[in-house]
């Protein structure tokens, strides 16, 4: 009727079955695609329609008439949403350089935002390190009142981790998991372009994997593994591509591969900067590479995101918050636990030229923040365990996923999740921890006086978590994966850093007029980066966090 405008970018795998509700209500299409369905929903539901959506989206609709404009953001927070509202200019995109193109728009480092990041490799809050643009959260709708120039922002779902009263049989949970999972893969298998799957070697991609080419024979998959010639200790474990390729082979799909090395990271690092804009969580090239691999075949890829932190595939984590007395003795264990750049005690120091704008930053309080509107009932052990599902699934997730869309869409190709199909969610929210995680309450029986490194006991059984799953997908894929240690997509960072891209490194973070140490005191930070490459600490983390945060002031 003229009075909605839209700008969408996504994909809603329901759109089929909403657009025949809507056809019911006498609404009329003059295409087939899921845009004009989610116009003609809002017009007919306004912003309650935005539950009714199984998919990953972000979108804006202005309405002619209200004189306002929404912005929406899916669920899991899939496809970013970035806005700027200053001196009465509102601006929004998925990049932030797509506001920032604007010339009236301000560009100033968000120092609080910084100061989280360097704690948790993350940013919990909606902040991004420019002190103007925010990240509207997942499940969120925004309304800008253009009249009243004022905006506002609501949540329209979230998370839900808890115990069931009462639990069922557990043949019926693993009937019922199954059933989702077939149809979570088969709902995201839609597509006008041709699709492939990542494969990586694990259980989840595998699965999916597995499922997709019942329906689509030979289809295309891709592995990136790892170069490990110069690798030590658990970094040998990181190459899956036999696994990988011995899945292909089962499933027959038309495999493809590559293999990175050291100074593959040093190539692509400057376009890695570029299309995240900002660092967020983990060594992103190696999704680069796996996603320049998958575009060169197809469109569209299947990914295998999600799965851990739904139904606990890193048990080592949540162990130490079970063990918690309450909810603030949990909260300082795992805040503790996710400290994963610089520690508390090492803080002023380290932020000594900034550090009278920084030392109100009660980063605890902002990890705290994070369970404001999940349950506080914490009796059980299954109950630490569902609030740290939760905390993951919110923080951790949601980094991964911005990550994941910027470096996929950098070479043109869409990412779909299965795992983050809305009714496998809300199963696997209500999904009782007993099915999720093996010996929980066995695990936590440590003996303190035990002699040697007592710590390294929580990382012993790593196939404990995703036990659930592992029953499921055991019909589907060999047991020498659905039984197999969890590892994880990762690089041997840990020996590159202080190997073959040493230098690299010493280059960029050594060099005292580095932009960096205009925030960051010089000589406090290469404490720490000799403690690597000394082989005293892994500071992997840190050592590419401070490269991409070097390259992010250097594109300013």
């Amino acid at each position: 009727n003229g009075r909605f405008v839209l700008t969408y970018n996504g994909e809603i795998y329901n759109y089929k079955e909403i657009q025949n509700d809507l056809i019911n209500l006498g609404y009329k299409f003059q295409s087939t695609t899921d845009s004009e369905v989610v116009v003609n929903a809002w017009q007919e539901w306004g912003e309650d329609c935005v539950s009714l959506f199984n998919g990953m989206f972000a979108f804006a609709i202005y309405d002619k008439e209200d004189q306002s404009i929404f912005i929406v953001r899916d669920r899991y927070g899939i496809k970013p949403l970035y806005y700027y509202f200053h001196n009465n200019i509102f601006l929004f995109g998925s990049e932030q350089k797509a506001i920032l193109a604007n010339n009236k728009s301000e560009n100033s480092l968000d120092k609080k935002a910084f100061f989280e990041y360097l704690t948790f490799q993350n940013i919990f809050t909606d902040r991004t390190l420019n002190k103007f643009i925010k990240l509207l959260p997942p499940a969120s709708v925004a309304k800008l009142s253009i009249n009243e120039k004022r905006i506002a922002s609501t949540k329209y779902w979230d998370f839900h981790f808890r115990e069931p009263e009462v639990i069922a049989d557990s043949r019926e949970y693993l009937g019922e998991l199954d059933r989702l999972f077939q149809q979570a893969v088969s709902r995201q298998l839609i597509s006008d372009v041709e699709l492939g799957s990542y494969l990586s070697g694990g259980m989840d991609s595998g699965t999916i994997t597995a499922l997709a080419s019942k329906e689509l024979p030979y289809i295309k998959t891709f592995t990136c593994g790892f170069d490990l010639s110069s690798a030590s200790g658990v970094e040998l474990g990181f190459d899956e591509r036999e696994k990988a390729e011995a899945m292909s082979a089962l499933f027959k799909t038309e495999h493809y591969e590559m293999v990175l090395k050291a100074g593959d990271m040093e190539r692509c690092f400057e376009n890695i900067a570029f299309h995240i804009e900002e660092p967020r969580v983990g060594q992103s090239y190696p999704n680069y590479y796996a996603a320049k691999l998958a575009s060169k075949f197809v469109k569209v890829v299947l990914s295998g995101a999600g799965g851990d932190e739904l139904f606990g595939g890193y048990p080592w984590r949540y162990y130490r918050g079970a063990t918690a007395s309450n909810f603030e003795d949990y909260i300082d264990k795992y805040y503790v636990f996710w400290q994963r750049l610089i520690d508390n005690k090492d803080m002023k120091n380290i932020f000594a030229p900034i550090w009278n704008e920084v030392e109100d930053v009660w980063t605890r309080d902002i990890f705290r923040d994070v369970f404001l509107t999940h349950e506080n009932k914490l009796e059980t052990p299954e109950d630490y365990v569902n609030h740290s599902l939760y905390f993951e699934a919110k923080t951790f997730l949601h980094g991964l996923l911005i990550i994941e869309d910027k470096l996929s869409m950098a070479h043109s190709l869409e990412t779909r999740v299965p795992f983050l199909d809305n009714d496998l969610v809300d199963f696997a929210s209500q999904c009782p921890v007993s099915l999720k995680i093996s010996n929980l309450h066995e695990t936590l029986r440590i003996d303190e006086n035990k002699s040697g490194d007592k710590q390294t006991l929580y990382f012993e059984k790593t196939n404990d978590g995703k036990q659930i799953l592992r029953d499921m997908m055991s019909s589907y894929i060999p047991d020498s994966i659905t039984k197999a240690i969890k590892k994880g997509f990762s690089a041997p960072d840990s020996s590159w850093f202080k190997g073959e891209s040493i230098d690299f490194v010493k280059t960029i973070l050594q060099n005292p007029s580095a932009k960096i140490y205009s925030f960051l005191d010089y000589n406090s930070v290469n404490e720490l980066l000799n403690e690597h490459f000394e082989s005293k600490k892994n500071k992997r983390l840190l050592i590419w966090s401070l490269l991409s945060l070097e390259k992010y002031f250097d594109t300013k």
